[in-house]
């Protein structure tokens, strides 16, 4: 009887404690977007923002983070898989080895502000590629690569014992079954995984304000050549993210909706984590689905 009262005592207490935190997630996310849905248009989607008039947008902005997201994912990716893939199949154990887990674990718990300045005194300062996108894809890949290698790590991990000593006792090479057998039943977790890693560098600002600047050049998006300093695609171009730009319009904003401009801005920034959140774990379900029925 008092086992049974127990459970039910620790029961009720943790529902409680998770309606706690179901509602303080629903409150914040609630009061952003009530504050910031009504100013989300095309046009503030498109238009570029205004330093000391109304009718601001956040198109640069906008645009510049996605194009970040595909810089910074285009570098984090084959790093990650290559060094999750030696961690998990190819290094022995041993000092080393735990050494490296110890660096990937004090790594990913860097507060972002001192991946900036690292990334302010060493890529931008050091090296000389200062306030751009690839300074900032760069901060953000430290940032993000240890998640990286978690994410395909622990892919690998949840293949069968049995499908990878079967392939290896048909003759075929480590890396062809590492390639061939193990990547794609590992890719659910690693796709959702990876997916989370953008989700995150998406809402990253305190990285990029010593990397890719708090400022950007008025683009012309007819020109597409990469090396012009005006063309979008050019790389080496300071760049103010979303993320960034809510921060200066709160802190420095002299544009008389500056309120309304930040709380637009914000809404678009909780909107798009929550989709490469939601997107994630639809994707990772579907595939993992997709990969018993197959199995």
């Amino acid at each position: 009887m008092k086992a049974k009262t127990a459970d039910k005592v620790a029961t009720t207490i943790i529902i409680m404690l998770a309606s706690v935190i179901v509602l303080v997630l629903a409150g914040l996310l609630g009061y952003i977007l009530v504050r910031g849905l009504s100013h989300i248009s095309f046009d503030f989607l498109t238009s570029a923002p205004q330093s000391f008039r109304k009718g601001g947008g956040i198109g640069p902005q906008l645009f510049n983070s996605i194009f970040l997201l595909v810089l910074t994912m285009i570098i984090t990716i084959p790093i990650g898989l290559g060094a999750g893939i030696y961690m998990s199949e190819y290094a022995k154990p041993s000092k080393f080895t735990n050494f490296i887990r110890l660096i990937v674990e004090v790594l990913s718990s860097f507060p972002s502000i001192v991946v900036g300045l690292f990334g302010l005194l060493v890529l931008v300062n050091l090296f000389g590629f200062g306030f751009s996108l690839f300074s900032g894809a760069l901060a953000l890949t430290v940032f993000n690569l240890p998640l990286m290698v978690r994410i395909t790590e622990q892919g690998l991990k949840s293949v069968p014992k049995e499908q990878k000593e079967a392939s290896l006792a048909l003759g075929i090479s480590k890396w062809k079954t590492i390639r061939s057998v193990m990547i794609p039943i590992g890719i659910p977790v690693i796709l959702s995984g990876t997916i989370l890693a953008a989700g995150r560098v998406f809402g990253e600002a305190a990285a990029l304000l010593f990397t890719a600047g708090m400022s950007s050049p008025r683009l012309d998006f007819t020109d597409w050549n990469p090396f012009s300093p005006f063309s979008p695609l050019n790389p080496f171009r300071p760049a103010e993210t979303l993320a960034v730009h809510i921060w200066k319009v709160n802190s420095e904003g002299l544009a008389p909706d500056a309120a309304q401009i930040a709380a637009g801005a914000s809404a678009v920034l909780v909107i798009t984590v929550l989709l490469f959140n939601l997107s994630a774990r639809w994707l990772g379900r579907y595939m993992y689905r997709k990969f018993t029925a197959i199995k």
